[in-house]
């Protein structure tokens, strides 16, 4: 079962050491799923052959809106759940940066770190992480972004 905390608990882990998820097989098969779903086939992602031929990376690599949408499995995995919470809600990012490819058969995982707690009403709790997703065997993390999400609390579960 997932941890539970109050908002307070939240506010105190505010620049504490991440949260690490465990590592993600992202492979070909995978990438070619998103490719689908998104309708996004450019050569680098599936076409191996073509890709190293034509492309800098030695290979096909995933997509960086892949990278970016797996953030919701490793969340879901290692933040703990803020007590008396109805539902959560992706609020945005206010920064994404794309620093390194992830090539087709590398692992990922997920470090995030609690940046802002903000009560912008009774029942609304926004907060603001810092994610950095690493990839094995690399210096350069895929991606880092600082991501915004609301919790909406139970009203009867506040005091």
């Amino acid at each position: 079962m997932k941890a539970e905390i109050t908002v307070d608990e939240l506010k105190a882990q505010i620049g504490a050491e991440p949260l690490t998820s465990s590592w993600m097989l992202i492979d070909q098969s995978r990438i070619d799923q998103f490719a689908d779903v998104t309708e996004d086939h450019q050569f680098i992602h599936i076409d191996e052959e073509r890709a190293r031929a034509e492309a800098p990376f030695g290979g096909t690599i995933a997509h960086g809106f892949l990278t970016l949408s797996v953030l919701s499995a490793f969340t879901m995995e290692v933040t703990p759940t803020l007590k008396g919470a109805r539902m959560g809600i992706n609020y945005g990012f206010d920064k994404i940066r794309f620093l390194s490819p992830v090539k087709s058969g590398s692992r990922v995982r997920a470090h995030f770190k609690t940046l802002e707690v903000t009560e912008k009403a009774l029942t609304n709790i926004l907060v603001k992480t810092e994610v950095t997703v690493e990839i094995e065997n690399e210096a350069r993390p895929a991606l880092i972004a600082e991501w915004l999400g609301l919790t909406i609390l139970d009203a009867s579960m506040v005091t």
